[in-house]
């Protein structure tokens, strides 16, 4: 639908945000240059029927922006409980919980034990935190934490944790797999089967399962989601079998095991450590037992498949966390109130009768005499001996077997599709030109084939190691890595105040980032130092040759971000990166004249520039000034603004008159990157007393400034902006009472000392520092943007930049736009999910379905007088041709040219109307600012300016961005 300025300039719409993503095509608004030509489309009149005119606008095909596939089958998506919950479950619940929990509570006892539990939930719910950050920090695709890190830290740093990450899941996935193949070997040497020796079968048994995983993987995701859920239940029908198995009372043949059911003496023996084994101390078992809670990335590392990541990964993965961490809590807890460390198994060492002498140990008060195997240690049952207590302990010893098996072959199937997936989006950004092979995808989901085999062979060779107490701190060094990357990836996108970070997720702070990246670092020293070196060095190689080899990637990420916040000192190194939607920054360029003299102007632009992004204040030097002004101006200026703490340039420029001066300073201000992009400029409110050539030089500024792609400001206060009258009066009144006061203090001096003292140097620009409304705490107004036209989103992004100020912090903002009555629902929830989209703190939306009313008489006639003084009349004048009018008022609008703009000049009217009507109380109002067109005369131009900000008591803003993206809803 066009607004009401123009049939071409048309309503804001999704679609022309769509087109950030490269190789993409979508529809597009119109240029400046487009909207600045005579013809028009269609003209749609008040009565609601239209007028064709010459010209015509291409509309191109737009392509569906949900669509990653072909169009002949979608794509298989999932829910945030298929796809992330219940996904990040699996993968927590696995090996370890099964195999080596019961072990490291014997060793760490169950204090220490839920305290590492407890500490290895604070790096991972920190981490969970960061990534539901970063992952709703706009559209997030295939490829996991490395898309995360790397589109948010760059490709120097995303490279290389990319490698390192995937290389993780793939070491994950053969712990997995190797924990499965030593239950496995365990039953089949119960019943006597044995292929070579104890290690070797495990080896066997493990290359046999991968290989059989690979399979499922090569099915396709459906499949595998299919497996999962088979996997999840038979966990479910495992975890209760264990919990009805603590409360059964124990028989013989389990109390000679160790188990005695739930005893308070059991129980407060086994708080308290005991370490078996030279190295075996806490933070051994803590580097062991860390990987069970490395699932947390499992949905994330398949968000491209997810139907909403930004909703599904937060809510799913903060929900697996909390359940998990629930369960093994509990484990923990009933082993050590249930099992004793150290059973000979034997049912023959049951104690007859009270006769204990000899017998040492908890054991004894219980019946059983286990004195021998433990101070031989020779047991082979009880907590610190076996690791299959989980099965002995539960009701039926097999199904806690399947349950063993679903949390194995779940885990290693899980990380089998997350490294690969890594590992090809890593392939398709071409970081690193030898793995590119790995890259093409097949099928409707793009399945990485090359990249399954890849990971496959790799988990083979780890799988070959078969001891999973030497591999789980491997892995725990690599996770580690990784958590310490995303959390800092968090913290430095916080940090640089890029107006592209705005995630929807809110409940997360960039101190507690911070703490997750140094802890990780730090346990990853404390678990296996050597590894800790030897994964940095790995990292430190690869990012030196990703800044060697420069690849031509730019993601809008917050290192450039930071990168724009050292800009004064390092200026020279923003020479190379380029621009990106995510990091764009509304660059002023602000024609104040002398700052001191309209500090509303200054200070309202300085409410959404201040500390992260540059202002320029260009005074302008008439012919007719520069004898006037002294020449200290530019350091008292300076001063002015330096105690006013307005973080801004002062720049001034001798020009015959502001046109010419106003091009100057678009074409030559700003170094580099520190460019302005948009000029702001103080509405002309005397036009109307103006001389003819004033009026014309202020328009022209305009079109000049559009000319330069420029966006364009114009503010308007009720009582104007230029207070010299005001700045001259408190200045000459503060003067003469300085000048009273230092008069007093020498004739002292002189009495007390006899001695004439020198002349005291007042502090210039100290006493003209007078309060805006713009230094106001606005308290719980509103601020009205009426985003008639679809500028690219400075309209929008303006407004949501002052609201992070304290003073403006509890205001709301309203967004009205245009559309009809029959279809007001329906624009109204369009604009509302774009505006969702953006990540926009939006109060409300209105929609206006009278626009195209006829205005009031009154409005009406109040602005056919304001034009009346600038009218040609030519056609009650005879024998003089409008050419030869024109040619001496160029700025006059003649009768043909009134016609013709009539409709446009109604809708100016009628908006105004609205704008008073609704925004009578309101904090600030932004309007778009209609573009002008070559034909278009100065003076009618000015009075629509007037037009559309008169009567209004607050500070209006007319605005329009250049037609180009300043915001996104893309994660790229």
């Amino acid at each position: 639908r066009s607004s009401v300025y123009s049939t071409m300039d048309l309503v804001p719409q999704l679609e022309h945000y769509a087109n950030t993503l490269p190789r993409q095509t979508t529809k597009s608004r119109p240029t400046l240059e487009t909207l600045r030509k005579t013809f028009e489309v269609v003209e749609i009149g008040m009565d609601g029927m239209s007028t064709s005119d010459s010209g015509s606008l291409p509309e191109p095909d737009m392509e569906n922006e949900e669509s990653d596939g072909s169009k002949g089958s979608a794509p298989i998506r999932f829910g945030w409980i298929i796809g992330v919950k219940m996904r990040c479950m699996l993968n927590i619940w696995g090996v370890i919980m099964f195999l080596r929990l019961s072990w490291i509570t014997s060793q760490a006892g169950i204090v220490l034990t839920c305290v590492i539990i407890l500490m290895s939930v604070v790096v991972t719910s920190v981490t969970a935190l960061s990534i539901s950050a970063i992952a709703t920090n706009g559209r997030v695709r295939s490829g996991g934490a490395y898309f995360m890190i790397s589109r948010t830290l760059g490709p120097e740093i995303g490279g290389p944790i990319g490698l390192v990450f995937a290389l993780a899941n793939a070491m994950a996935c053969a712990l997995h797999t190797v924990g499965f193949s030593l239950v496995v070997r365990d039953l089949t040497h119960e019943f006597g089967a044995v292929m070579v020796d104890p290690i070797n079968d495990v080896r066997i048994i493990g290359v046999v399962t991968v290989t059989i995983l690979l399979m499922i993987t090569q099915a396709g995701m459906a499949w595998e989601s299919k497996t999962q859920i088979l996997f999840f239940l038979a966990l479910m029908v495992s975890f209760a079998n264990y919990i009805i198995g603590t409360v059964i009372p124990p028989t013989v043949e389990k109390q000679a095991i160790g188990i005695f059911g739930y005893r308070g003496d059991i129980f407060v023996q086994n708080l308290t450590p005991n370490w078996r084994g030279a190295q075996n101390d806490f933070f051994r078992m803590f580097a062991i037992f860390f990987p069970a809670a490395t699932g947390i990335m499992s949905g994330v590392n398949i968000c491209g498949d997810l139907k909403d990541p930004a909703t599904a990964i937060p809510k799913g993965t903060l929900m697996a966390i909390f359940w998990t961490t629930l369960s093994y809590l509990v484990i923990a807890v009933t082993t050590g109130s249930c099992v004793v460390r150290d059973a000979s198994g034997n049912p023959s060492h049951i104690l007859t009768g009270n006769n204990t002498d000899g017998c040492v140990g908890l054991a004894c008060n219980l019946g059983w005499n286990f004195t021998d195997c433990s101070q031989s240690q020779t047991c082979r049952f009880g907590l610190a001996n076996s690791f299959n207590v989980l099965g002995q302990l539960s009701g039926v010893y097999y199904i806690i077997i399947v349950g063993i098996f679903a949390a194995t072959l779940s885990s290693a199937l899980g990380f089998l599709v997350s490294a690969p997936k890594i590992f090809q989006c890593l392939c398709n950004d071409k970081i690193y030109p030898y793995i590119i092979f790995f890259a093409k995808g097949y099928g409707k989901n793009n399945e990485p084939r090359r990249a399954y085999i890849l990971c496959f062979l790799i988990a083979t060779a780890v799988i070959l190691i078969a001891d999973l107490n030497a591999i789980a701190p491997l892995i725990s060094n690599f996770f580690l890595c990784s958590y310490a990357l995303i959390n800092f990836s968090c913290f430095h996108a916080s940090i640089t105040n890029s107006p592209g970070w705005r995630p929807a997720f809110q409940y997360y702070s960039k101190w507690t980032a911070l703490f997750g990246a140094v802890i990780s670092v730090v346990l990853m020293f404390l678990f296996t130092w050597w590894a800790a070196l030897i994964t940095f060095s790995i990292i430190i190689f690869l990012l030196g040759y990703v800044n060697y080899n420069k690849p031509k990637l730019n993601w809008g990420s917050s290192m450039q971000a930071g990168t724009y916040n050292m800009a004064l000192s390092s200026s020279v190194s923003l020479t190379g990166v380029e621009d990106h939607v995510k990091n764009f920054r509304p660059q002023c360029l602000v024609l104040t004249g002398p700052p001191n003299q309209r500090p509303a102007l200054v200070d309202f632009v300085g409410s959404f520039t201040k500390h992260i992004s540059l202002m320029i204040c260009g005074d302008i030097i008439l012919e007719q000034d520069r004898k006037t002004r002294p020449q200290d101006d530019t350091n008292s200026l300076v001063k002015w603004m330096n105690k006013r703490k307005v973080r801004s340039f002062y720049t001034p420029l001798s020009a015959d008159n502001l046109r010419a001066g106003t091009k100057q300073l678009l074409q030559a201000s700003g170094l580099g990157k520190l460019k302005p992009n948009t000029l702001v400029l103080g509405f002309k409110s005397n036009w109307m007393d103006s001389a003819p050539d004033s009026i014309e030089d202020y328009i022209s500024t305009i079109y000049d400034t559009f000319d330069s792609n420029y966006g364009l400001c114009i503010l308007r206060m009720t009582d104007g902006l230029d207070i010299s009258d005001d700045l001259e009066f408190e200045v000459n009144q503060g003067f003469e009472a300085d000048e009273n006061v230092d008069n007093l203090d020498q004739q002292a001096n002189e009495e007390e000392t006899g001695e004439v003292a020198p002349d005291d140097m007042s502090d210039e620009g100290s006493s003209d520092q007078i309060k805006t409304v713009f230094q106001n705490d606005q308290g719980k107004k509103t601020i009205d943007v009426y985003w008639i036209a679809d500028d690219g989103g400075l309209t929008l992004l303006v407004p949501y930049l002052i609201t992070r100020r304290k003073r403006w912090r509890r205001c709301k903002v309203r967004v009205f736009t245009v559309g009809d009555e029959q279809n007001m629902q329906e624009a109204r929830d369009e604009m509302m999910a774009l505006l969702n989209r953006f990540r926009l703190n939006i109060s409300d939306v209105i929609v206006m379905t009278d626009i195209e009313k006829q205005p009031h008489p009154k409005s009406l006639s109040r602005f056919v007088d304001s034009v009346a003084p600038f009218r040609l009349h030519d056609g009650q004048q005879e024998g003089i041709s409008v050419q030869e009018l024109r040619q001496n008022a160029p700025w006059k609008i003649s009768d043909k040219q009134f016609e013709a703009f009539k409709l446009k000049s109604e809708r100016k009217v009628r908006l105004n109307e609205i704008i008073r009507k609704n925004s009578r109380n309101t904090a600030l109002v932004l309007v778009s600012l209609p573009v002008p067109q070559s034909d278009c005369p100065s003076a009618l131009y000015m009075a629509w300016l007037d037009t559309l900000t008169c009567g209004l008591i607050c500070p209006t803003v007319l605005i329009r961005g250049n037609q180009q993206n300043v915001l996104t809803f893309y994660c790229q």
